[in-house]
């Protein structure tokens, strides 16, 4: 018998309802996530519902990369739903886990806080979590996930994190990250969407009708690069490979051997909800700034002052103020990530705004870290069945951004 899936209203008391997963009009057609940007420390917060006994909603900060999602269990649901998951079981071994605890009995995961790189040794656990579904282009109730596998951990690994975060939520391409469970669940394709804002947006997860929840049709739009692997195969993180750079559509002279991963997995651009900004290797951020620099003085900009943690910017203080074009070369010349100045431009002061990219040193992984500024009314839809990803480049070209996402209720996972 196939296992039953809950659908719950998102109404102040939860009338419940239980459908065999084997009836398939009941089936949601995607999954939906309301994700705010939180403006003290940069980081996007989404919200889920916890516990078979009383649905508690418990906010976590997104981890585009990461395996997993792991919260502070003392924190989160009653322990009555909560159960351990055994060493040596197929669910530990799904999660790839680093050794077992409470004497070789509880698998043992590795949770990592991204932003404060502190680490602690959690417990592989399960229970029932919540998420809002859209059915029919209609949004507005949450389907329960029995037995969903994340990682209970120490609180101290909450440092660092948004206000009021239990925990993170990975998006990576795992066995256990949510994309994984939602397609295992309720049988939908393994590929997942996000359109971040300044302020709300959102995540998605299975068919494609989420793009009607937009105020305009953006399927047209896309365009579509591969999703890179290393030597040894498929890599949980999500890397694309930039052939070149161009300000103005002038190809900077760089060493591109420096843009390709090596055998080692050094190298590649890596796409990341962690950083806030775009981070380059020091060699490519030097020859990427000197060009945006010499374009922009041709464009009539003046060059002020920089305001960490920026190292280039520019007075506002210009009538018909325009600012140099950045495009990311793909696969082709005909496929490229155009990057435009809401995108590229920070605006620091009513006087003063500076060139969102950073210098991420010389030791940086990867060649570039495409961060949350340049990720913004962007969508992008990561289809890890066929490793391609399929990214729209400003939304505002077309009229529309992420915080459009026609929700029925107000999502902000900041007013509970």
């Amino acid at each position: 018998m196939a296992s039953l899936v809950q659908f719950l209203p998102l109404f102040p008391f939860f009338f419940l309802i239980s459908f065999s997963v084997s009836h398939g009009p009941f089936l949601p057609k995607a999954i939906i996530l309301p994700v705010n940007k939180d403006p003290s420390t940069f980081q996007y917060v989404t919200q889920l519902y916890m516990g078979a006994n009383h649905l508690a909603p418990i906010k976590l900060v997104v981890n585009l990369g990461g395996s997993f999602l792991w919260a502070d269990c003392g924190l989160t649901s009653d322990s009555s739903s909560q159960k351990l998951v055994p060493c040596n079981s197929l669910k530990c071994s799904m999660a790839k886990p680093n050794g077992c605890t409470n004497d070789n009995k509880i698998c043992g995961l590795k949770s990592e806080n991204p932003f404060t790189r502190l680490a602690a040794t959690g417990e592989l656990a399960e229970d029932m979590f919540a998420v809002e579904f859209i059915d029919e282009l209609k949004t507005g109730s949450v389907a329960s996930i029995h037995q969903f596998l994340f990682s209970c951990t120490s609180s101290t690994l909450l440092q660092g994190l948004a206000r009021g975060a239990k925990g993170m939520l990975g998006l990576g391409n795992s066995r256990i990250a949510l994309p994984s469970q939602l397609s295992d669940t309720f049988g939908f394709q393994r590929k997942f969407a996000i359109c971040l804002s300044s302020s709300n947006g959102a995540i998605i997860s299975g068919e494609s009708p989420y793009l009607s929840l937009l105020s305009h049709d953006v399927s047209r739009s896309m365009l579509y690069t591969p999703l890179i692997s290393s030597r040894d195969g498929v890599l949980e993180e999500y890397y694309i490979n930039v052939k070149s750079l161009k300000i103005n559509g002038n190809k900077l002279s760089l060493n591109t051997s420096l843009l390709t991963m090596d055998g080692e997995g050094h190298g590649g651009t890596k796409i990341s909800t962690i950083s806030p900004f775009t981070t380059m290797k020091t060699s490519i951020y030097k020859t990427f700034v000197e060009s945006y620099e010499r374009f922009g003085f041709s464009m009539g900009l003046t060059k002020v002052e920089p305001i960490a943690p920026f190292g280039l910017c520019f007075s506002t203080k210009v009538e018909g103020l325009n600012v140099p074009s950045i495009d990311l070369v793909l696969q082709s010349e005909m496929v490229k990530w155009r990057i435009y100045e809401s995108n590229s431009m920070v605006k620091v002061s009513d006087e003063v705004m500076c060139l969102g990219f950073l210098d991420g040193g010389v030791n940086q992984k990867a060649s570039i870290v495409i961060g949350g500024h340049q990720l913004e009314d962007n969508l992008l839809e990561f289809n890890l069945g066929t490793s391609m990803l399929g990214f729209t480049s400003s939304l505002a070209m077309v009229e529309t951004s992420c915080s459009d996402f026609m929700f029925t209720k107000d999502s902000s996972v900041f007013d509970t």
